[in-house]
C-alpha cells in the first residue's frame, strides 16, 4: 500500500517512508492511498480469532510485504502483550480498557508498535534516528517507555510545563539514557507547533535523521486500530456505538479507518472536554483553532487538533459525510468530577477524567436511539484512573491504588527547561 499526503501535493510514499518521515514533504499527514474492506471471511472468524491475529490480519493490507510475515507477527505479538477487556456496566453500555499495558495508557498500543516497527527499519542504518514528540500527558510517558533502550534511536519529548500530571511527568523525566525529556514554556499547542515546524526547519532534517511519534505519525494509528476489532470480539449486541474520548484526534480516526475497513460501527462520538474545536465543526461547519484551555482531562487540552485534516480526508472534506459516522459533544470539568462519583456510586466502577468524558458522551449519544434492544454502546477508558489521583481521590474520597504489579519509576527528574523557542530547540536537537 502506498500512503499520501492530506494537502494533496506530495508523492505517494511506501509504509517505511511514512514511518520514518514522520510528515510528508507537502507538511501534511500521511493517509493510506486507499481502504480497501476487508474479506467477509476474516470478519465471519474474528470470534475464533486471538489477539496477535487479529492484529497481523489488520496490519498486513498497510504494511504488504515491507516487514516479513514472521516479524510482522513478533511485532504484533509484543504491542498486544496484554489484555484489552471489555467490561459490562449494565445492560446497553461497556468500557473498553486500554490502560492495562507498561504505562497505563491506550497509546501504549500505538507507542511499542511503532517502536519496532522503527527498530526494524534502522537496524542497518549508520547514523542514529532522532523521534520528536510533543505530549500533552500520556503520548510522551507510552513513547518513552515504548523506545527505552531500542538501539539507533533517540527520542526527545516536548511537554508543557505544569500541564501534565505529576504521574505523568514522572514517567518520562525519570528514564535518561537514549530519552530527552524537554520542560516547555508554554501549552501543548506550543509544544505541538515546534514539533511540526522542525520538520520544516532548515539545518535539521539535513543534519538528524527525524521522525516523529506522535499520532501524526501514521504507524500509531494503523495499530489502534486493533482494540476497535477486539473490542468487536467480545461485543455481546449486534449496533456498536464507540465514545472516544478525544484530543487530538488519533484515537478516533482509528476507529473511523476501522469502519472504512468494514467493520460495523453504527456510530462514533467524538468526546471532547471545553477544548470543543471538533465538536463544534460538527454543529457548525467550521473549523476554528483556538488557544488550548487547561483542563483535569489534559490529555486531551488541544486547541488544533492535528488528526482533523485526517478525517476529513476520509470523508472527502465533506461535512455532511462525516456527520452520519460522527457526531460530538463537549463537557466541562464540573460534569466529569460529577460523573466519576456518579459512576462509581451506581457501578462501583472508577474512571479517569478522561473516560469520564467518554462515557458522558455515550449517555448523551444513546438518549437519542429510539430502540436499543440490539445496541451497545462502547466508551474507551483511556488510562487507568490512578494516573489521575490528584482528581479522582478528591471526587470519591477515597485512595485509588496503583495495579498490584506496577512500579513506579524512580530517580531524580531530568527534563531541561525549554523556553518557547524554535531556535533553542534546532540546537538540542542538532547536538
Amino acid at each position: 500500500m502506498k500512503f499520501v499526503s492530506t494537502n494533496n501535493k506530495a508523492q505517494a510514499v511506501s509504509f517505511k517512508d511514512a514511518l520514518s518521515n514522520g510528515l510528508a514533504e507537502d507538511g501534511g499527514l500521511y493517509v493510506p492511498q486507499k481502504i480497501n474492506k476487508l474479506k467477509q471471511e476474516y470478519l465471519d472468524e474474528l470470534d475464533s480469532m486471538s489477539f496477535v491475529e487479529i492484529g497481523e490480519g489488520i496490519a498486513k493490507p498497510f504494511i504488504g510485504e515491507e516487514i516479513p510475515s514472521e516479524v510482522l507477527s513478533k511485532i504484533v505479538n509484543e504491542t498486544l502483550s496484554f489484555e484489552i477487556p471489555l467490561i459490562g456496566l449494565s445492560d446497553n453500555i461497556s468500557v473498553l480498557e486500554l490502560f492495562h499495558g507498561p504505562t497505563m495508557a491506550f497509546k501504549d498500543v500505538g507507542a511499542r508498535f511503532m517502536a519496532r516497527c522503527l527498530s526494524y527499519f534502522t537496524k542497518d542504518k549508520d547514523r542514529d534516528t532522532t523521534v520528536l514528540v510533543a505530549t500533552s500527558g500520556d503520548t510522551g510517558s507510552a513513547v518513552a517507555h515504548g523506545f527505552y533502550g531500542v538501539e539507533g534511536i533517540k527520542v526527545v519529548i516536548l511537554y508543557p510545563k505544569g500541564k501534565v500530571s505529576e504521574f505523568q511527568e514522572r514517567q518520562m523525566t525519570t528514564l535518561g539514557k537514549n530519552i530527552t525529556t524537554l520542560e516547555v514554556d508554554g501549552t501543548f499547542d506550543d509544544c505541538q507547533r515546534m514539533v511540526k515546524a522542525a520538520f520544516k526547519e532548515d539545518g535539521i532534517t539535513e543534519n538528524i535523521a527525524l521522525t516523529s511519534a506522535n499520532s501524526i505519525n501514521i504507524a500509531r494509528l494503523i495499530p489502534q486500530m486493533f482494540y476497535y476489532f477486539i473490542a468487536y470480539q467480545q461485543r455481546s449486541k449486534e449496533d456498536l456505538v464507540f465514545s472516544v474520548p478525544s484530543g487530538n484526534y488519533g484515537n478516533l480516526t482509528a476507529g473511523l479507518m476501522a469502519k472504512k475497513l468494514g467493520l460495523p460501527i453504527k456510530k462514533f462520538v467524538a468526546s471532547s472536554n471545553v477544548n470543543e474545536i471538533v465538536p463544534d465543526y460538527l454543529k457548525t461547519g467550521e473549523f476554528s483553532p483556538k488557544d488550548s484551555i487547561q483542563t483535569i482531562s489534559n490529555a486531551m487540552d488541544v486547541g488544533n487538533p492535528s488528526n482533523f485534516a485526517r478525517m476529513m480526508y476520509l470523508y472527502d472534506g465533506s461535512l455532511e459525510q462525516i456527520s452520519k459516522d460522527v457526531e460530538g459533544c463537549s463537557f466541562n470539568d464540573a460534569d466529569t468530577r460529577n460523573i466519576i462519583w456518579k459512576v462509581w456510586d451506581n457501578y462501583n466502577y472508577v474512571m479517569d477524567p478522561h473516560g469520564a468524558i467518554g462515557y458522558l458522551g455515550l449517555i448523551q449519544s444513546l438518549e437519542s436511539f429510539d430502540d436499543m434492544k440490539n445496541t451497545q454502546g462502547i466508551f474507551l477508558e483511556t488510562a487507568h484512573p490512578s494516573k489521575f489521583r490528584e482528581v479522582v481521590e478528591p471526587v470519591l474520597e477515597e485512595k485509588i491504588s496503583y495495579p498490584e504489579d506496577f512500579e513506579m519509576d524512580s530517580g531524580p527528574k531530568l527534563s531541561i527547561p525549554l523556553k518557547n523557542d524554535m531556535e533553542q530547540l534546532k540546537e538540542i536537537l542538532i547536538s
